[in-house]
């Protein structure tokens, strides 16, 4: 009986308490940039909004975030923020891994602000984006090198055209790096649907993969077990200076690979 007396004292103090728990979050919100009923309370001018977005962006509040930079870019179009507001959104939209979305996003900036002294980094991105939206390995589902590699070609095509055309961006040396990172994965696509030929006894079609993989990937790691494989398979096709041709080049490049041995054997068989 005094147990149930204790609590009837306290359960009034314990549901304020809830109460005051559940409404402080929204207090704090109507006292600062968003009201009581959600409205947003726009600053006065655009790099006050800019800022204000910035820092919701910060704090993951991504709708808040959208509304004060969309505000930025529709009030204030000749401003200099509504540039900035622009690029901030399309990394907005991959800080929460919408990756197709944000490639598009920091493209379209490119295009509409070529000069920008961001230009260098929204182009970066964009690539970047599209190397984040390629398949990856989960130990549940078919390992990447099965899946479709339309972000990664993407990926790589971009970084391509950013170290071609913006060499001495400050963004060059992560560009170069992804790149062979790029390059690496889809080489090892290749190798993988050369191989799916390969164990079918496909020859030719075998021998035409392996050597788009040397013409498109020069210097992945795959390149070496591609070059003997290629020369193997035009063995098998009796096409003999193919064949030496793949062999003398696996020689050539990498002398001290360990598949050096079985190309000089394959090479004195077609003397």
């Amino acid at each position: 009986m005094h147990g149930a007396g204790f609590q009837a004292m306290f359960r009034p103090l314990m549901r304020s308490r809830i109460l005051l728990a559940v409404l402080l979050p929204l207090l704090a919100c109507a006292s600062g940039r968003v009201s009581f009923t959600g409205e947003i309370r726009y600053a006065k001018t655009p790099e006050e909004n800019y800022d204000a977005g910035l820092d919701e962006l910060k704090h993951e509040n991504w709708v808040e975030a959208g509304k004060f930079l969309e505000h930025v870019r529709t009030k204030y179009p000749f401003s200099r923020f509504a540039a900035l507001a622009e690029l901030a959104q399309a990394d907005s939209r991959f800080l929460q891994s919408r990756f197709p979305e944000a490639a598009e996003a920091y493209a379209a900036f490119v295009t509409a602000h070529p000069t920008h002294e961001q230009a260098d980094y929204a182009a970066f991105r964009a690539a970047l984006s599209r190397f984040s939206d390629a398949p990856t390995d989960f130990i549940f589902f078919p390992p990447a090198i099965e899946k479709d590699q339309k972000a990664l070609r993407a990926a790589a095509d971009l970084l391509t055209a950013f170290l071609k055309e913006r060499p001495n961006a400050k963004q060059a040396l992560e560009a170069k790096k992804l790149l062979g990172e790029a390059q690496a994965k889809l080489a090892g696509h290749e190798l993988y649907v050369a191989e799916f030929y390969w164990k079918r006894e496909r020859w030719a079609g075998a021998a035409m993969r392996y050597e788009g993989l040397v013409r498109d990937y020069p210097g992945t790691p795959q390149e070496p077990e591609a070059l003997l494989r290629m020369g193997q398979a035009y063995a098998r096709l009796e096409e003999k200076f193919r064949s030496q041709q793949a062999l003398q080049k696996l020689i050539a490049r990498y002398p001290q690979d360990k598949r050096r041995g079985d190309a000089e054997k394959l090479l004195e068989q077609l003397r």
